[in-house]
This record gives structure tokens, sequence and C-alpha cells, in this order.
């Protein structure tokens, strides 16, 4: 790709916050400080989490900087910046999580692999950019196919960012082409975060956005886009971000008898958000104040003075839902917090039951430990 280089070191680093908790250095992995995380519905770039599998990519000359388009299609062609953006430009509110947060709750009921992330890898942000579909239709794909006339069913990102786990080569995820030719589906290819340029943390000068599915199938710094007949082989789909059950282990894992993962089941931290894959809205959230005997429904919302309605057309549907509870605490007690989404999912309620080697998708209810007059949230 013209005008892009990905350095093999990390000394080009971009500048971070000095409050994001640093998880990895190299390559660098952080998240907000969780009063940060819930302090606004639209999660400010700088405590928006940080999630990489190599050096951050740099590019010299946006002018010349193109996506190809390519595979299973009849008009193959490269796209510059000016061709993106010449295409209606749609703002897309969106909640991203990386598949591993809460990892180092579940770590404490076995020890997993892989970034030891808190409570704080997500984050809501506007995205702008084209629409996939949109753009897919400048090679020849119409809207809502499922199929190409050669067979290609997957459309699969490429990104300069290079990483160990693929042997120096690049980060790739797919999805179904039904997915990314579908409008409503709001899968993006976005320039822009919260009505600015992407920094080079999340993705400049172009990455993808696939709303309600996670993080990991957002690519960011988009090289090429292949149409291609089976989902993508690559590491990060085939061999990781899968859902085991607790009885497999690395001794007897066998990578190809899961799916890679896509949706994100509902999601909920104590101090205010919940958030569900596939666009599904959030029905109730419960909070416990004696460890879940009994329960109160907590209030709802999105955007400040807009009643918060399910499925309405009034809320964003791929973004998060923040809540509140008040409640009268007078000992020492454990705070739960659960949620239901609009399709009826209920967040588990131990961990033990969902635990996998891998540490992804820990969706059980939430556990704060609280003393009168000092809280650990």
């Amino acid at each position: 790709m013209p005008g892009v280089r990905g350095p093999s070191d990390y000394s080009r680093e971009p500048p971070r916050h000095p409050s994001l908790q640093i998880n990895a250095k190299e390559p660098f992995n952080a998240e907000p400080p969780r009063s940060a995380l819930v302090s606004s519905y639209v999660t400010p770039v700088d405590f928006f989490y940080k999630r990489n599998h190599g050096p951050i990519p740099v590019v010299d000359d946006i002018h010349s900087y193109s996506v190809y388009i390519s595979g299973l299609i009849e008009n193959p062609k490269h796209l510059f910046m000016k061709d993106i953006r010449a295409l209606p430009k749609y703002n897309v509110t969106a909640t991203l999580q990386c598949a591993g947060n809460r990892r180092t709750a579940m770590s404490k009921t076995r020890t997993v692999k892989g970034v030891g992330w808190d409570v704080s890898a997500i984050g809501n942000a506007v995205w702008g950019g084209a629409k996939l579909a949109d753009v897919l239709e400048l090679v020849g794909i119409p809207k809502l196919t499922g199929a190409t006339k050669s067979g290609g069913k997957h459309v699969e990102f490429v990104s300069v960012d290079k990483c160990k786990e693929e042997n120096g080569g690049p980060y790739k995820a797919s999805i179904p082409l039904i997915q990314a030719t579908n409008p409503e589906a709001d899968v993006l290819l976005a320039y822009e975060m919260n009505g600015e340029t992407l920094n080079r943390d999340h993705g400049y000068p172009l990455r993808v956005i696939v709303p309600g599915v996670i993080g990991a199938r957002s690519v960011k710094w988009l090289d090429s886009i292949n149409v291609i007949t089976e989902e993508c082989q690559g590491f990060f789909m085939q061999k990781d971000y899968k859902m085991f059950p607790p009885s497999v282990n690395w001794d007897n894992i066998n990578w190809s008898t899961r799916r890679p993962q896509m949706d994100f089941p509902v999601q909920v931290k104590i101090t205010g958000y919940a958030a569900s894959g596939g666009g599904r809205g959030i029905e109730r959230v419960d909070v416990s104040v004696d460890g879940g005997k009994t329960w109160i429904e907590a209030s709802r919302y999105q955007r400040t003075g807009i009643p918060y309605i399910s499925e309405h057309t009034s809320s964003e549907k791929w973004a998060w839902v923040l809540f509140e509870a008040t409640a009268d605490v007078q000992q020492s007690t454990e705070i739960v917090a659960k949620a239901v989404d609009s399709a009826a999912n209920v967040q588990p309620e131990k961990v033990e039951d969902i635990w996998n080697l891998r540490g992804i998708l820990n969706t059980s209810w939430h556990r704060v430990q609280v003393r009168v007059g000092h809280s650990n949230l």
C-alpha cells in the first residue's frame, strides 16, 4: 500500500493520557479508570480503551493511501480516501468492547491466558464514515447480497498491522457478505471518531466498524478487503476468540469445533453500563444490594432528556445503555447487577459456569463488595 509503513519496533508510539491503566506495553494495551468510563455517554477518545497486537502503523502520505478491494468479484479496484469520502457520510453511535473485558475477574476462578483487562475494555463513540454496503457497490456488489456470482460469501478485512500471531503477517478478520451489504447493519469504513479525524491508536486513516460484534472484528488501519468463499482463516478468527465450556483446557482444546465469536452477549458494569450484541436493546437492568436476595430495577438512559425505550427508533441500537439505581445500604454488603436484553438473554449467575481457557465473554453477574463509608467501585 503506497504511503504506509508499519514500524518494526515501538519507537514511534503515539502519546496517551497519563491516567490510562496500562495492561501491556508492547504491544500497547490500556483501559481508562472505572470512574472515567461512565462519566459520559460518549466516551472521549483519550479514555477509549487501546487494544493492539503490534506496533502502531504509520501513514506517511495520506494522498497515496488506498484500500484494495479484490477476491471473488468482477471489478477489483483501489479506493483512495477521496473515493471513500465522496460516498454519503453516516454517523453511527456504537459501543466497541474487547472480548477479553473483565478477564481479570475470570482469572480469579481459574487462570486464563490473555491481556489482563479489568472492566473498562469497552467504550461508546460516534463513528463517521461510509457504509460498507455503499463501498461494495463500487465494485459491483449490490446491497443485500448473500453471495457473489463467483461464490464469495464472506468479506475479509486485512490490516496494515503486523503481529506475531500471524508470523509477522497482517491482522485480519471477516464478516458474512450479507451483513456487509446490509445498510441496516451499519457496518462502516470509518475515518472519524467523535467528530474528529481518527487518531493513530484507533486506526488512522481508515478502520472498519462492525456494530454489535466483538471488537476484534472491527479491523483498524485497513489495508485491503477480500471477498472470499469461507470465513477468514486468520489466527484471530480460527485460533482465538472462540467460546468454550469450562471443561475445555489447553490440553484437550480443538479449535475447529467452535465458530468464531461474533455477537457480544449482554454485559453489565455496576457503575453504569449495559450492552448487548447484534443490535439488541436492554430491556431491564436489575440491581441487588443484598447479594442477590432481592432486586430493584434500575433506570436506563442513553442521552440526557430522552427516555430510553428498548428497540425504539429513538434509541441507538448499537450503543450501550447507561443505568442508575438508588438504594439505602445500612451495612457492608455485596452489590450485584445483571441485565436482560430484548431477546430475553440473561446474564449467567456464576463465572464458574462460563469459565473458558481463553478468558473471553465474562458476562456473569457483576458483584462488588462494599463497606459502609467506603466502596471499591
